[in-house]
């Protein structure tokens, strides 16, 4: 397969609802999500800057989640609303 073929194909999540009880949770990953995305890019030499520069490895994002602009907090928790509604979709039950 060629890369200017591919066509993502998630699965689709848009019918699941999470409980309530999640919320808490997916905020937890979000934060998570940015924990992980930052330690690896520190591992990989990457420091904070004031813009991102690929040249000198510096990033705006590489700070504490919470000091993090409300659109990138955004972002993570996207990406762990949408592991949550997965897991659900796939028949999986989280609890506690």
């Amino acid at each position: 397969m060629k890369a200017e073929k591919y066509t993502p194909q998630p699965i689709d999540t848009t019918d699941v609802v999470l409980p309530e009880e999640l919320e808490q949770l997916a905020e937890l990953m979000a934060r998570n999500v940015h924990e992980v995305w930052a330690g690896s890019r520190m591992a990989q030499g990457w420091t904070h800057g004031a813009q991102r520069d690929d040249a000198r490895k510096t990033h705006p994002c590489l700070v504490p989640y919470e000091e993090l602009p409300e659109t990138e907090k955004e972002y993570d928790r996207n990406t762990a609303v949408g592991t949550l509604k997965l897991i659900v979709k796939l028949g999986f039950r989280i609890s506690r």
